[in-house]
């Protein structure tokens, strides 16, 4: 007798074989039989006649180190069909942390991933850990929808060593990186699945100081590379100097991409172990994440790990008037945004305060890191902006751009054009800005980018820019648009999208347990109605402690997501089951 049957859809194993129609049968969490039809019975069986059978996806770009914490059914990746996530990325975190010291760490992640610093605060049982081993032992006690791990990051390792001189990012010690290496190890030793830093100055806490490591000398890194290489554990995650700027030589960074990239590779050959970093197509130098590649290629051959961790659309900003805009700064928005919705809207269509507000200067900001002392001071391209809706495609054509747009309404200032945008009828519509990934106005670069073997997928950032970003969804997207649904270009198989998303980075974080669907394995499965697969409408939820927002868009279409053998969701709804729990690497 197993505990569940699924009867009849068509599997996708993970490992990039094409799918084939049978069953997969269950029994204490494990699959004990895939394919074909299998005789017995089952405590339950959940017909998937029509509908593909995947592994639960495996995340590998997440920032849900508070949320997790806090919450247990761990959206917006469960509602993706995400089964296990990887946290701890781009060197921010929240251990170790020295005793009374989380105000340091909550303003850092605040200021890098756009977590609401009041949910941090009042969400997280500060207290409950100093080092990193036993953070992990708190989140041991804890019960999830998902599998969650985590990286040890290089903010919280240089700030619990070096205290005001990490922060402040003066070179550290030979004493400062002998701690830091045995920290790290003792990470890895008790569960951490890596190390991450960040090397990029967009990178800053709320005070506008970038994240401490962000000018580590190699001897640091190669010091921290070294502990990684005696615990014989861990992935390496960066976030290089000129990522958002590859290749171009007046970029105001600290170093150029390709002289990262070659660090990088001489960090997994000291580390001895796997590398990954985050790679985008930018508007400066359009063709340069291809010689990336190619480099990387080349290192790969005499004994580097390194792999390209690449996204599945452009990366973008979404601007609304209950979130970020660029109007939000001016005296006179401020002055009428805490007006009665109806009354606030008849106020910014006033012709006289709509000019006031696009021609005033901004408030001074108090904490100059924040995302919205930021956004309001960035260059706004508005041939990049576009109109975001639940259809979008992130494929857009050029005559969509607000710029293009403008031009044809007779603005002179596309700007113009965005305010009326945000300010008409209910004042709910979206806007979106592409910063990464889109200046041939095609994805024909990202599909290169993801049919390259050298490559992994992620930069989902589950759990962070929670009300700029909501790249989640990725997941989903990647098999509605890539593998179904794309116009423009050339689609991808969907044995492959599956593949990259599931036995792709199990791989490469040692996950040997999960991420493909063959006998021995955890039963982490989704059941998918992959023709009837999309997205409902975005929104902004506050469902965040203290009343915090967050931009969510749900998922239909996906039958079932089972975590260890238990139905999570069924439906695209939430179970109650909470079989999730916390994945410790470097323990075989």
């Amino acid at each position: 007798m197993f505990d569940t049957i699924i009867r009849g859809g068509q599997i996708f194993d993970g490992t990039g074989a094409e799918g084939a129609t049978g069953d997969v049968a269950i029994k204490d969490g494990v699959i004990q039989a895939v394919g074909g039809r299998i005789n017995g019975t089952a405590h339950e069986v959940i017909n998937a006649d029509g509908a593909i059978v995947t592994p639960a996806w495996i995340d590998i770009h997440t920032h849900y180190d508070g949320q997790v914490t806090w919450d247990s059914e761990m959206n917006p990746s469960a509602g993706h069909g995400v089964g296990t996530i990887v946290m701890g990325n781009c060197g921010v975190g929240f251990a170790p942390v020295p005793k009374g010291g989380h105000v340091d760490l909550i303003e850092l992640m605040e200021g890098v991933e756009d977590i609401p610093g009041t949910a941090l605060y009042e969400g997280m049982p500060w207290g409950a850990w100093e080092t990193y081993p036993e953070y992990l032992d708190f989140l041991a006690t804890r019960e999830y929808a998902i599998n969650v791990s985590s990286m040890i990051a290089h903010g919280p390792v240089r700030n619990y060593v070096m205290g005001t001189r990490g922060r402040d990012n003066e070179p550290a010690t030979a004493d400062d990186i002998e701690k830091m290496s045995a920290i790290v190890e003792a990470g890895l030793r008790a569960g951490a699945v890596g190390f991450s830093t960040s090397r990029i100055l967009a990178h800053r806490s709320i005070h506008g100081q970038p994240v401490p490591g962000t000018f580590a000398d190699e001897p640091e890194l190669r010091g921290i590379a070294q502990g990684m290489a005696r615990a014989g554990s861990g992935v390496f995650q960066l976030i290089p100097a000129s990522t958002l700027g590859a290749g171009n030589p007046g970029a105001m960074e600290h170093s150029t991409l390709r002289a990262e990239v070659d660090l990088i590779c001489r960090l997994s050959v000291e580390s001895q172990r796997p590398a990954t970093f985050t790679l985008f197509q930018t508007n400066e130098a359009t063709d340069e994440w291809r010689h990336v590649i190619d480099q990387v290629r080349a290192q790969n051959l005499v004994g580097a790990q390194v792999h390209p961790q690449v996204g599945s659309r452009p990366t973008g900003l979404v601007f609304s008037l209950d979130s970020y805009h660029p109007f939000m700064a001016k005296p006179t928005f401020i002055r009428l945004q805490s007006l009665p919705r109806a009354q606030m809207l008849t106020q910014l269509r006033n012709p006289e305060i709509r000019q006031q507000i696009l021609t005033e200067d901004n408030v001074p900001p108090v904490y100059p890191g924040k995302m919205e002392s930021l956004i309001v001071v960035a260059p706004l391209p508005m041939e990049q902006t576009f109109a975001l809706t639940t259809d979008s495609t992130y494929e857009p054509l050029p005559e969509e751009s607000f710029a293009a747009l403008a031009a044809k309404a007779g603005y002179n200032d596309p700007r113009g054009y965005l305010y009326d945008y945000l300010v008409a009828g209910n004042g709910d519509a979206f806007a979106i800005v592409f910063f990464t990934n889109y200046p041939d106005y095609n994805l024909d670069a990202v599909r290169d980018m993801q049919m390259d073997p050298t490559t992994v997928t992620g930069l989902s950032d589950g759990g962070a820019h929670v009300g700029l970003i909501f790249d989640a969804v990725n997941p989903t997207y990647q098999l509605t648009y890539w593998a179904r649904d794309r116009k423009r270009g050339a689609t991808m198989p969907l044995a492959h999208v599956i593949h990259r998303q599931s036995g792709r980075n199990a791989r490469l974080f040692g996950f040997d347990d999960r991420g493909v669907l063959a006998p021995g394995m955890r039963a982490d499965i989704n059941v998918i109605d992959f023709k009837g697969l999309g997205f409902g409408d975005l929104a902004l939820r506050r469902d965040l402690p203290a009343g915090g927002a967050r931009l969510l868009q749900d998922a239909h279409g996906y039958i079932a997501t089972l975590i260890g053998g238990q139905k999570t969701r069924q439906n695209d709804r939430d179970t109650g089951a909470r079989p999730g729990r916390l994945v410790r690497g470097g323990r075989g």
